[in-house]
């Protein structure tokens, strides 16, 4: 599963990824954005968030799940 990353260090606090997308992007109480745990992300409007964010900060990982079974 693809999940939304944010970049702090470039995170210029645009808010154009907690306006376009409230149910995944969030303002903590720290005053910085964070993405919320969810089950599946809306790919596409990710991608836009993605494309005008104002410090180029957000980029998709793979979030893999490995489980032991040994």
């Amino acid at each position: 599963m693809k999940k939304p990353e944010i970049d702090l260090t470039n995170c210029v606090l645009c808010e154009i990824c907690t306006d376009y997308c409230p149910s995944v992007f969030r303002l903590n109480v720290a005053g910085f954005v964070e993405v919320m745990e969810l089950e599946e992300y809306p790919e596409a409007d990710i991608n836009e968030v993605i494309k005008n964010c104002r410090g180029d900060c957000l980029f998709w990982v793979e979030n893999e799940y490995c489980i032991n079974a040994g």
